[in-house]
């Protein structure tokens, strides 16, 4: 895909007012990491005021989009979908586990698992289920 290509399909990520603190902490994890764009509702509009009409960012150069759902919804983020992290070192792995992890809730503890020497699975504090393993 030539960089001026946009990315045929993108995970997106709807959060109830949590998103530009989610987008905020995810950019700050990755290199090669950017709020993109990030519109916000205004005062009398469907979503709450300030709150994320449209984000969109990048993580490690993979786009993602993000919005605060102005509709209350009876669902939320589920680990049957995953943000699939390949780390390139033990430190790399430690790291994002303890962030991800902060606030949040272990799935399967860092490990060696057979498939992998180094494993990890976790839905973060916002819910979003990240699998993080070693390259």
């Amino acid at each position: 895909m030539s960089s001026s290509a946009p990315q045929k399909i993108t995970t997106f990520l709807m959060f109830e007012g949590k998103a530009e603190e989610a987008i905020t902490f995810y950019t700050s994890l990755f290199p090669d990491a950017e709020i993109i764009s990030l519109d916000r509702y205004g005062a009398g509009e469907a979503g709450e005021e300030g709150s994320v009409r449209h984000a969109t960012f990048s993580l490690a150069g993979q786009r993602y989009m993000a919005i605060d759902s102005s509709v209350k919804h009876a669902f939320t983020f589920t680990p049957a979908v995953s943000l699939y992290v390949q780390c390139e070192s033990e430190e790399e792995l430690d790291r994002l586990y303890a962030a991800l992890g902060d606030g949040g809730t272990p799935l399967m503890p860092l490990d060696d698992y057979g498939f992998s020497t180094g494993f990890g699975w976790l839905n973060d504090r916002f819910g979003v289920s990240w699998q993080l393993n070693l390259a």
